[in-house]
């Protein structure tokens, strides 16, 4: 008797590699034909619009489609790096799905194809469904889907995929080099296809050639002693750069101004078409003003102060005449958002602002280059319109914004709010006096008092830095006196400049802004 092995030709594969190679071999053909639909979706994506790339567009549709509960656990799971996460398992899903289709070819090539064709339909569905879609929308898909089936149909066509067993370089392993080498070309062909998107759009170099006119209604100076000077509190005013981001956009939308308009219309007396350099013409007026989001939880990062700079809000709804029964201000971006502000919120007197600037610097595109909304006293869903295009005077029987057809409350406005930044969650502090600092804010109430205690205690009145105006918001500082070594938990809580003082009750940002104190533990040693 002679053992497989001896009785196998020189160079053979074992009959079990063979048998466990071919489902590996036809996987790898799946993968190919889903990153030729990937380059070939992004390449055609390049020359229409990058909003219509499949992957960007079934994406989109997943944030629209989830529930709020998961858009909320997203934000605060994943926080600005939520949309990352969702292309990553869309790319995963993907990549698994078209594994177990490249071992189905071997047997029902043509159901195989269908389904990636299906793929591509979804895509065509997904870009067509979007609010400013285009017949020219289908196209990537239907580039994306064709690319799949061609891939596909090469890679599984006949000889059979085994590995030949007798001959190692047979047509299993040109098939593994034939995938491999599709792999490459379709992750070069995406990337460019990307790269051209990306040059075909850029608008960096119309925002520098914005020229800003002086404000005239510039802002008053902020007073000196704004700012707490403690490590680790941050700054008053928080850089651009460092200012946060919570949209549904997975792809910037990127508006040359020379192109830009915006359009006033609903229930008014007389609709307004203006342009860029016309809003720049209106007079332009500096505010200094703390946004928030909705959905930060007690004690969240989701805050920032900057200077912005724009055309009074109001003062436009004047001059286009509300009429009566008007209820709210619903403004699109060109990606088709929309938010609903209060009409009654807009004109009680607060200086709301169709903005173009922040910090002295035309708006970036990730904060709603050329022109966004913002109105004090509201989190950003009821009042920051990114990427403006588009203002409807209605009704709030007419017509649901996007959050409020979510469940979101329709008002929007700001509770108080109190965050200890130092020390920092599960800090280290030795015995003795420690400094607690941190910042709270209720936007166009403005801070009245903080208070701190510890473990449980009396509550001590925090010192109060300057106050520069109810839209801003306050930083404070405590000294807490004999810390003693052991695990201790710090609270704070704020009174608003009409006397309430923030509750104690946890809530959930859903669906009208989280309430609570705020607290951290720390250990003296």
């Amino acid at each position: 008797m002679t053992d497989e092995t001896s009785s196998r030709p020189p160079g053979a594969l074992p009959r079990a590699r063979t048998r466990a190679a071919g489902p590996a071999v036809a996987a790898l053909c799946g993968l190919a034909a889903a990153a030729a639909a990937v380059g070939a979706g992004e390449a055609a994506a390049a020359f229409t619009r990058p909003q219509a790339s499949p992957v960007v567009a079934i994406g989109s549709a997943a944030i629209d489609l989830a529930p709020t509960a998961v858009k909320a656990w997203a934000v605060q799971r994943f926080g600005t790096g939520d949309k990352a996460v969702l292309l990553g398992g869309i790319y995963t899903v993907m990549g698994l799905a078209a594994a177990a289709l490249g071992v189905l070819a071997v047997r029902r090539r043509g159901a195989a194809a269908a389904l990636f064709a299906a793929f591509g339909g979804l895509g065509a569905w997904a870009a067509l469904a979007r609010p400013q879609a285009v017949p020219t929308d289908l196209l990537p898909s239907a580039a994306a889907a064709g690319g799949a089936v061609a891939v596909l149909w090469w890679l599984t066509g006949r000889p059979c995929l085994l590995p030949d067993p007798v001959r190692p370089g047979g047509p299993g392993r040109r098939r593994v080099l034939a995938a491999g080498a599709t792999i490459g070309a379709a992750a070069a062909l995406g990337t460019a296809g990307r790269v051209l998107s990306d040059r075909r759009g850029d608008v960096s170099a119309a925002r520098a050639a914005v020229r800003l006119p002086p404000p005239l209604r510039p802002a008053p100076p902020l007073p000196r002693a704004v700012g707490a000077t403690v490590p680790g509190l941050p700054p008053f005013i928080t850089p651009t750069a460092d200012f946060y981001r919570v949209d549904t956009a997975l792809t910037l939308p990127r508006i040359d101004p020379r192109a830009w308009s915006l359009r006033l219309h609903g229930l008014v007396d007389r609709p307004l078409l203006i342009g860029f350099d016309d809003l720049l013409a209106l007079g332009l007026e500096e505010l200094d003003h703390t946004l928030s989001c909705v959905s930060n939880e007690v004690g969240g990062p989701y805050a920032g102060t900057t200077r912005w700079l724009g055309a009074s809000l109001p003062a436009l709804l004047r001059r286009a005449g509300v009429r009566s029964g008007a209820e709210q201000l619903v403004g699109r971006s060109q990606d088709g958002m929309t938010i609903g502000t209060p009409v009654e919120t807009l004109l009680d007197g607060r200086r709301a602002l169709l903005a173009v600037a922040m910090n002295g610097e035309a708006l970036p595109v990730e904060h709603g280059f050329p022109c966004r909304t913002v109105v004090p006293g509201l989190y950003g869903y009821t009042s920051a319109t990114k990427w403006l295009v588009d203002l409807e005077v209605t009704t709030f029987a007419a017509r649901d914004p996007y959050w409020v057809r979510r469940g979101w409350d329709r008002t929007g406005e700001v509770r108080t709010a109190s965050r200890i930044d130092v020390p920092a969650p599960f800090a280290r502090v030795p015995p003795g006096d420690v400094t607690v600092a941190g910042t709270a804010w209720a936007t166009h109430r403005g801070i009245a008092a903080v208070e701190v205690r510890v473990d449980g205690g009396p509550w001590r009145q925090a010192e109060l830095a300057a106050d520069a105006g109810p839209d801003l918001w306050r930083q404070w500082t405590h000294t807490w006196t004999g810390a003693a070594p052991g695990t201790h938990r710090l609270e704070a809580r704020a009174t608003d400049g009409t006397g309430a003082v923030q509750p104690e009750t946890r809530t959930p940002p859903y669906p009208s802004g989280a309430t609570g104190w705020h607290s951290v533990v720390v250990t003296v040693t």
